[in-house]
C-alpha cells in the first residue's frame, strides 16, 4: 500500500495545499497572485472621499473651523495633492491591468499607462470646479423636490440619492477621460452604501433627483435629461438577450431607455429597452412596466397600461 503523502501534514495545511492547487489549476479569472498590482477597493474609496472633500469642504473630510484665507488655501492645496497621488496610482493600476489582459502579458511596469494615468488625473482636476457646479444643481434639486428636507445641509449629509449622484458624476468624468475599471469600482462603492446602482457610462443631465433611492438601477447606455425625478425601486434597464448569445467585446448598441427633460418616474416602475423614449414631462406611475415609447406629457398608470393591453 502506498503511503499517503498528506498523512503527516500539520492541521490546516491540507486546506492550504488544496487552495493553492485550486489557484494554480484555474483560468485566472478568480485570482491574481505573483504578478503586478491591481486596483484596490479601499484606495478607490479613499480617492472618492478625497474628491468629495474638495467638492463638499467641511461636510466631507477634515473640519474647517474659523479657517483664515491662508489656512483655507493650504487646506485646498494639500487636498489636491493628496487626491492627485492616490488617484493617479489607482488609475494607473486599472490601465495597466486592462493593457495586460489585452496583450496577454504579465509585465510589472507600463510606462505608457503611467503617462496616461497622469494625464487623466490632471484633466480630472481641471474639471473639478465644473463638476462641483453640476453637483450643486443636484443638491438644489433634492432640496426643492423633497418637502421633508430642512436644508441643503441635510441633503448633503443624509440623502443617499445625493451621495450616489455625486459619486456617479465623479466616475462618469473619469470614464470619459479614459480611466479603466476605477469608475465602475466607484459606482459599486456607492451601490453598496446606498442600494442605488448607477453605471458610470449613463448620461444624466442637470438637476437630477433620486428620492429615497433604494433599489434604483440605471443602466450603462441610459440617457436622462434635465430636471428628472425618480423614486425608489425604479429600473432603467435593458431587454434581456438569450443566454449564451454572443456580443462584441465593446457593444455600443443602445440597450437602455431615454428619459427626456422633466420626466417623473414613481416607485417600482421598470422601463426597458434602447428604443424606449419617455417624452418630456411624462409621468410614469408606480409599478408600471414600460417597454415602448411614451409621448411627451403623458400620464402612464397601471390602469392605462391594462386598457392598452400592455
Amino acid at each position: 500500500m502506498s503511503a499517503d503523502p498528506k498523512r503527516n501534514v500539520p492541521p490546516g495545511e491540507a486546506l492550504v495545499d488544496a487552495l493553492l492547487d485550486s489557484y494554480h489549476s484555474s483560468s485566472g479569472a478568480m485570482e491574481h497572485v505573483s504578478s503586478y498590482e491591481l486596483p484596490n477597493m479601499d484606495e478607490v474609496a479613499k480617492v472618492l472621499e478625497q474628491a468629495r472633500a474638495l467638492i463638499f469642504p467641511g461636510f466631507v473630510g477634515p473640519g474647517l473651523v474659523r479657517a483664515t484665507e491662508t489656512e483655507l488655501r493650504d487646506y485646498v492645496r494639500e487636498r489636491i495633492e493628496a487626491l492627485r497621488r492616490t488617484m493617479r496610482r489607482q488609475i494607473y493600476r486599472g490601465l495597466h491591468h486592462k493593457s495586460q489582459l489585452e496583450r496577454g502579458t504579465q509585465d510589472l511596469d507600463c510606462p505608457e499607462c503611467a503617462a496616461k494615468a497622469g494625464d487623466i488625473t490632471e484633466e480630472f482636476l481641471e474639471q473639478i470646479v465644473k463638476l462641483r457646479a453640476a453637483i450643486a444643481l443636484d443638491v438644489q434639486a433634492h432640496y426643492e423636490g423633497d418637502p421633508a428636507a430642512t436644508g441643503t445641509d441635510e441633503v448633503v449629509f443624509c440623502y443617499p440619492g445625493m451621495y450616489a449622484i455625486s459619486v456617479y458624476r465623479i466616475a462618469h468624468s473619469l470614464l470619459g477621460l479614459g480611466a479603466k475599471i476605477i469608475p465602475r469600482m466607484m459606482t459599486e462603492l456607492a451601490h453598496s452604501k446606498t442600494g442605488i446602482d448607477i453605471h458610470p457610462g449613463a448620461t444624466i443631465g442637470e438637476q437630477f433627483f433620486i428620492d429615497h433611492g433604494t433599489g434604483v438601477v440605471i443602466g450603462e447606455t441610459a440617457v436622462i435629461g434635465n430636471r428628472v425625478r425618480v423614486y425608489q425601486g425604479v429600473t432603467l434597464g435593458a431587454l434581456s438577450v438569450r443566454t449564451g448569445e454572443a456580443r462584441p467585446p465593446c457593444d455600443a448598441r443602445r440597450r437602455h431607455p431615454t428619459l427626456e427633460d422633466e420626466v417623473i418616474v414613481y416607485s417600482g416602475a421598470t422601463i426597458l429597452g434602447g428604443d424606449t423614449v419617455i417624452g418630456r414631462g411624462a409621468v410614469i406611475g408606480g409599478n408600471c412596466w414600460v417597454t415602448s415609447s411614451v409621448r411627451p406629457g403623458a400620464r402612464v398608470t397601471l390602469d392605462t397600461l391594462r386598457a392598452n393591453g400592455d
